[in-house]
């Protein structure tokens, strides 16, 4: 199976944040869509990084004093604008990538969401809950057409 062949199931649907916008409003827009990445864009419309939930918390933690209080927040330098916070190198995926290759790519650097880019286009993201259902289901489709050839076999 490839990532493409995901996407087509799932959709292309990608929701994205300017760069410039505030770490307060890609918050609103992780709970609003309920999802747990956002691809940043670029002033061009390039794919520039990508802020997750694990960003926010990790700059927050780092950074911010008490988030409830502006006045210890710009005491502290606590970054406010999503390009402060992003990953800025990327890892990404391409549509012919297989399934297991993801995986591997997704495993081996820790992350949850991957941004596949068809000639340097967004074309959308997966997630790590993606390529499980995908494997899943796969799985199962092979389990079940091997039990059918073994039943009529056995006929």
């Amino acid at each position: 199976m490839l990532i493409k062949d995901i996407i087509q199931e799932k959709g292309s649907r990608t929701v994205t944040i300017d760069a410039g916008e505030t770490i307060h409003q890609a918050i609103n827009s992780l709970n609003t869509n309920r999802i747990g990445a956002l691809i940043a864009m670029g002033e061009d419309g390039e794919v520039v990084g990508i802020i997750t939930e694990r960003d926010i918390l990790q700059v927050c933690g780092e950074h911010c004093g008490r988030m409830d209080d502006a006045e210890a927040q710009s005491r502290t330098g606590c970054p406010s604008l999503v390009k402060d916070a992003m990953t800025k190198e990327i890892v990404i995926g391409v549509p012919e990538d297989e399934l297991n290759y993801a995986m591997g790519v997704m495993t081996k650097n820790r992350i949850r969401h991957l941004p596949i880019l068809d000639n340097g286009q967004l074309a959308g993201i997966i997630s790590i809950g993606d390529l499980v259902n995908a494997h899943l289901e796969e799985k199962v489709f092979e389990n079940r057409t091997l039990r059918d050839y073994i039943q009529g076999s056995m006929r």
